[in-house]
């Protein structure tokens, strides 16, 4: 299982709306992509795991990579896993602002941490953010 995990900016702030749209068309092309993960967003920040077959994820993260809607790409991790962190979801999704998530079992200041490559350069602060979202 390949997983890769990337942080990057949004070129400007994203409604809802535009939150869920970019949803549901990741969803329908993850689905038959056979790509799963999660997406996480702050305040413009964006941070995504993908997991699947090598060629699908790089597929999937090339495209990601040409998208205007957000810039400063960063790779946090790309390579082999022992298995899926996500297989029920084609894309999960938090928005760490929304007052879900703050109602999320051990939610504390570490989830007001910014989105940013600096904040997550180091794999168990990664592992741990996305550890919370797991189900």
């Amino acid at each position: 299982m390949f997983q890769l995990i990337y942080v990057s900016s949004s070129s400007r702030l994203l409604s809802k709306n535009e939150l869920l749209s970019i949803l549901k068309k990741s969803r329908q092309n993850n689905t038959q992509r056979g790509i799963t993960g999660l997406l996480l967003y702050k305040e413009g920040n964006i941070m995504q795991l993908l997991e699947g077959e090598r060629a699908e994820v790089e597929r999937v993260f090339a495209k990601v990579n040409q998208d205007e809607r957000h810039y400063d790409v960063i790779v946090l991790f790309r390579g082999e896993v022992a298995a899926r962190e996500f297989p029920d979801w084609s894309m999960g999704f938090h928005d760490l602002t929304s007052a879900e998530v703050r109602q999320t079992a051990g939610f504390n200041e570490f989830l007001n941490t910014p989105l940013t490559a600096r904040e997550f350069e180091t794999p168990t602060r990664v592992t741990r953010l996305f550890g919370m979202f797991k189900r």
